[in-house]
């Protein structure tokens, strides 16, 4: 337990040294998962405020997984809500995993964590608060081996 809460904080030092200098970040945040497991019911949700609606923006998801999560993917629900209320629903796929078994994304010890590009360009029409919310679409009720969901939205150059 010691080493976990040390990996965590060691990471989370990291990212932020890494995160702080990024001018075209203009949101970027984790929700911790139960450490009971991830339940198919249970959103990761995030508010994110759009000011500037001429520039295109990237989205990116991330996931911090234990190296003993037994899949080498990860399926998402993920919707996405404008602030007078039309609503985008999806469904993503997230490899963790090469098909030789090795680790994708960074970290070390028992935890990696995977940013990938989820939408390029996405034009915001309107500016205010978008409601993000990301849900496990694998077939367990209970998905063990997931720590942090998160998500980022930058400008693009």
């Amino acid at each position: 337990m010691k080493r976990k809460v040390f990996q965590m904080i060691l990471i989370a030092c990291v990212l932020m040294a890494f995160v702080s200098c990024d001018k075209n970040r203009i949101f970027e945040a984790y929700q911790p998962v139960s450490s009971e497991g991830w339940n198919k019911d249970s959103l990761a949700t995030f508010l994110v405020n759009v000011n500037d609606t001429l520039q295109n923006h990237n989205i990116l998801l991330n996931v911090r997984n234990e190296i003993e999560y037994k899949y080498s993917n990860l399926w998402l629900f993920v919707e996405i809500s404008e602030p007078q209320g039309l609503v985008m629903k999806d469904t993503f796929e997230i490899t963790l995993a090469s098909p030789a078994g090795k680790w994708l994304g960074d970290g070390f010890g028992g935890l990696r964590t995977r940013q990938v590009m989820y939408r390029r360009n996405v034009y915001f029409p309107l500016p205010g608060e978008y409601k993000m919310s990301i849900q496990h679409g694998m077939r367990e009720s209970i998905l063990d081996g997931i720590s942090d969901i998160g998500i980022r939205v930058e400008k693009t150059n």
